[in-house]
């Protein structure tokens, strides 16, 4: 398509990873961000892939996201644990946590870790699969900025704080639940905003709470809730059990992550994995499992859809394409990534 490039991941991973290095993060480190972020676009979820790249580095330049390579330990009680990331680069507090929580699940069966002073962290999918990966369940939650109403109210008073699960499978991919609690992410508004393109009137409202189809309109208004006042209510719980549970921003507190770039997120998370094994034999849950995916896979068709599928399986069909065919960026991104790289000195051949 005209308005997209393909690129080959290897090159865009190079590319990213040069240019957090030029903006002052540590080799491994930018590695490991700059994996998350082109396996998100790989995935299709261009919302938290490269697209963050120039709003990352441009948080980093006026000091609201640190260089800082990790979390401060500053609670480690059993089964829990509680981080204090400083505004660190959320990918690589939520790499810890999540790994914290899985040494802990293994440990005592269960482990839930909590991060406070925390900062976007992209796809929460990225996480459960971290856990999923070590055999166990895993939950990452967090909070954002307040972007929805209370139902039938006229303000913003709770973020669409993402949620996801991850469920270990004994062959194949996991089953991966990864959902914004609005009807669509304000990441994916944005790249339509950034690529002119209209929204469905369902997705947001503009200032005055009206349905709107103008991305730019939407940006500056307010998100719907998932399913009605059923997605505001789960939206409210996620922001108990990530800010207000660390210690630390939650409601309004919670900065936007595109408004001023010097001020901190200070958004919060929460990790939870669950070690299958502690549960009954590992052998039978995924025989259970498979049993269940089954039944959803082989059930019958409505009209015009041609197949059933498990949360997560179309995103990993894409990242199965992208490795062989390259990862389709839009335009505008793919832009702007080639001006921040070079505006920091890296230069690299357009791909």
């Amino acid at each position: 398509m005209a308005d997209h490039r393909r690129v080959d991941s290897g090159w865009l991973t190079e590319l990213v990873a040069e240019v957090f290095e030029a903006a002052g993060v540590g080799r491994g480190a930018a590695l490991r961000l700059a994996e998350g972020l082109v396996e998100a676009d790989a995935r299709g979820t261009s919302s938290h892939g490269t697209l963050l790249v120039p709003m990352y580095v441009e948080r980093l330049r006026r000091g609201s996201i640190s260089t800082a390579e990790g979390a401060e330990l500053v609670v480690d009680l059993g089964a829990v644990a509680v981080l204090d990331a400083d505004h660190c680069l959320g990918q690589l507090s939520a790499d810890q946590a999540m790994s914290l929580a899985v040494a802990k699940a293994q440990q005592f069966g269960v482990g839930v870790v909590s991060v406070r002073r925390a900062a976007h962290f992209g796809g929460a999918y990225r996480y459960v699969q971290q856990a999923a990966a070590a055999g166990c369940i895993g939950i990452a939650a967090a909070n954002t900025r307040p972007l929805m109403p209370a139902p039938g109210g006229a303000a913003a008073v709770v973020g669409n704080n993402p949620l996801a699960i991850g469920v270990p499978a004994a062959s194949g991919e996991p089953v991966v639940l990864d959902m914004a609690l609005s009807a669509t992410s304000l990441g994916r508004i944005r790249l339509a905003e950034q690529e002119g393109q209209a929204i469905p009137p369902t997705w947001a409202t503009d200032r005055d709470g009206r349905p709107t189809t103008s991305a730019a309109e939407a940006v500056a208004g307010l998100l719907q809730p998932a399913a009605g006042h059923k997605g505001f209510g789960l939206a409210l719980m996620v922001d108990v059990l990530t800010g207000i549970l660390s210690g630390g921003g939650f409601g309004a507190a919670v900065k936007g992550l595109y408004a001023d770039l010097s001020v901190p997120n200070d958004c919060a998370h929460f990790f939870l994995a669950l070690d299958v094994r502690a549960f009954g034999a590992p052998e039978q849950f995924a025989e259970r499992l498979a049993e269940l995916s089954r039944q959803v896979l082989d059930s019958p068709t409505a009209p015009g859809t041609e197949r059933t599928l498990l949360p997560g399986q179309l995103e990993a069909e894409r990242a199965a394409v992208s490795a062989t065919q390259g990862i389709e960026l839009p335009a505008a991104v793919y832009d702007a990534l080639l001006d921040t790289a070079q505006a920091l000195g890296v230069i690299r051949e357009a791909s």
